[in-house]
């Protein structure tokens, strides 16, 4: 095994390199499946490195193989590229220059992680027995992107030795900087959308009595979706179900003919998910169905759970342990509720995410602005650390 403080000071040394390919990508965020500036830097940063790279069929998804001395297991390390809508107003002297679009979630700062990361082991592929797939995905950001890249074949990579265990990283303002924060099972929730339209009739304000008001129909379904939630679900096996949006009417004295709501459902099982879902379609439509009115209910399914395999995960925790010392190895006491399409690579084969903490200096983590705020700043000085961490996960598995 290689040492590993011989690990973390080649990344340290390393660390302008990671930085300066960071603020590149900051500076030009791009959204969704198809972000052909982003995946140009990628194949830029891979073209010196002894990497086999492939580009996506349908997306602007990147794949590298590095092939170690010795043929043998093959290890997968995850970063995505994807931006958020949101307009940044950071005011760092690399901030976005595209209005409305922001790297709000952090993704620069992997996919610059598993650039360094993928420098490191190339440097030492003659310790490796095997293969590195280094998956860099877009379409994080609600587009399903590693779907895609599931489908195109990122675990067949190496044809003859498909991914057996993955690892990704996701860094968070809201955790100490430089620790590595991780728990076995749930880590991240499923997330499913829904939307409501309740069809009623119109009428004018004065005369309710001639139409099928839907708007006090709409506020009925959001009380007892939450009475559905805290009567019907295990504390232990929780759901959480928002409205986020109702919509209704364009005059103050008219009786609209529908109101439209949509929301969330998120979950920690696949059995609540499934229960829960189902429960928020019964109820819109039998409160609607008890005034004479019809409620139409859509679902539009989003990510599973994250799940962490109990043994990767432990060797997480230990890993950063030894690589980073003990106060930076952080068990988790509770999964987030947010979701992440990492969970698709990890219904397939045994890994675990990681979060990695860049509150900056000086700040504390529980007021500082979150991931997906158009404030949010994240600590450089904790890249070494995960560039560090992707690097010792595959050489654990793979020396």
């Amino acid at each position: 095994m290689p040492d590993a403080a011989e690990l973390l000071t080649a990344a340290r040394a390393d660390a302008d390199a990671t930085v300066d390919l960071r603020r590149r990508l900051h500076r030009r965020p791009e959204i969704g499946l198809q972000l052909p500036a982003t995946q140009a830097i990628v194949l830029d940063a891979f073209a010196d490195l002894p990497v086999e790279v492939t580009t996506g069929r349908d997306t602007s998804s990147v794949v590298g193989v590095l092939r170690g001395a010795r043929p043998g297991p093959t290890y997968l390390l995850r970063g995505d590229m994807d931006a958020l809508p949101v307009h940044e107003d950071t005011g760092l002297d690399f901030a976005s220059e595209i209005p409305g679009q922001m790297h709000a979630c952090g993704h620069d700062t992997h996919m610059a992680m598993l650039l360094g990361a993928a420098r490191l082991l190339c440097e030492r592929r003659d310790q490796l027995t095997g293969q590195v797939v280094f998956m860099v995905q877009p379409g994080e950001e609600g587009f399903h992107g590693a779907r895609y890249m599931l489908d195109e074949g990122v675990l067949q990579a190496v044809p003859n030795a498909p991914v057996s265990g993955a690892f990704a990283l996701h860094i968070s303002s809201s955790f100490t900087s430089g620790s590595i924060n991780v728990r076995p099972g749930p880590l991240m929730a499923a997330a499913d959308h829904f939307r409501i339209t309740i069809r009623g009739r119109g009428a004018h304000a004065s005369t309710p009595h001639r139409g099928a008001d839907p708007v006090p129909v709409a506020a009925e379904i959001v009380l007892a979706l939450q009475a559905m939630v805290t009567r019907r679900v295990d504390v232990f096996d929780p759901a959480v179900v928002t409205v986020g949006h109702i919509e209704a009417g364009a005059a103050n004295n008219v009786i609209p003919d529908s109101a439209f709501m949509q929301g969330t459902v998120r979950t920690l099982s696949a059995e609540r998910r499934a229960d829960v879902v189902a429960a928020v379609e019964r109820v819109a439509t039998h409160v609607a169905a008890a005034h004479d009115l019809v409620a139409e209910f859509t679902r539009v399914e989003g990510y599973p759970v994250t799940v962490n395999d109990a043994g990767v995960a432990e060797q997480v925790a230990r890993t950063a342990a030894t690589l980073l010392g003990e106060q930076a190895s952080q068990h988790m006491a509770d999964p987030l509720m947010g979701a992440e399409d990492f969970s698709y690579v990890l219904e397939r084969v045994p890994g675990a995410m990681a979060f990695l903490g860049a509150c900056p200096p000086g700040e504390d983590p529980e007021l500082v602005p979150g991931n997906h705020s158009n404030l949010v700043v994240f600590d450089e000085g904790a890249l070494p650390a995960g560039v560090a961490m992707y690097a010792q996960m595959a050489l654990h598995a793979l020396t």
